[in-house]
């Protein structure tokens, strides 16, 4: 009997050195599933995004944009909060889009930055085609957000594009 529990306890803990455990409500532990995983990766993320000077930071924002919208397979349109000093109050997922674009409406835009009293923002959406390059299309609306928040004070730092593991910068690409 001993040694059926000891044989039970060494397959588990070999096969339990390849992942992440959860602890449950009842005290057992499990392994975590990879949707588990990389939802404590985006909250570990988030929290480190929070309050960043991005302009310091970079590296950070870049790493949980990555995280957060890299493998999607349809488009998402968010925008990152920003303070008066560039830090970030928050990261919010504006329009859910289809496997090659998303409709975002500038009024919805402009409410929520008043809304959240964001002293700028940069914008982003992801390419689930795996090209950072921007369209016409995303050179057009980050124009017409760009003088929409422009009338109240906004200013657009950024406009990422993120593809997998690659992040384009429109404002690195002289498009700003």
């Amino acid at each position: 009997m001993s040694h059926d529990l000891l044989s039970s306890l060494h397959a588990f803990a070999s096969s339990a050195t390849s992942s992440l455990l959860i602890q449950e409500v009842a005290g057992q532990y499990r392994p975590a599933a990879d949707r588990e995983i990389l939802q404590a990766a985006q909250r570990l993320l988030a929290s480190q995004v929070r309050g960043t000077y991005v302009l310091e930071s970079p590296a950070v924002v870049k790493d949980f944009l990555r995280t957060r919208m890299g493998t999607l397979p349809h488009e998402i349109f968010a925008i990152v909060h920003l303070d008066s000093q560039h830090r970030v109050l928050e990261y919010v997922e504006m329009f859910r889009g289809t496997v090659n674009e998303a409709s975002v409406y500038p009024r919805e835009v402009l409410k929520d930055v008043l809304g959240r009293n964001s002293a700028a923002v940069m914008l982003v959406h992801n390419h689930p085609s795996g090209s950072t390059v921007p369209s016409r299309a995303d050179e057009a609306l980050t124009q017409k957000l760009k003088s929409a928040l422009a009338l109240v004070d906004v200013r657009v730092v950024d406009h990422f594009i993120v593809a997998g593991d690659k992040i384009a910068s429109m404002a690195e690409l002289g498009l700003m």
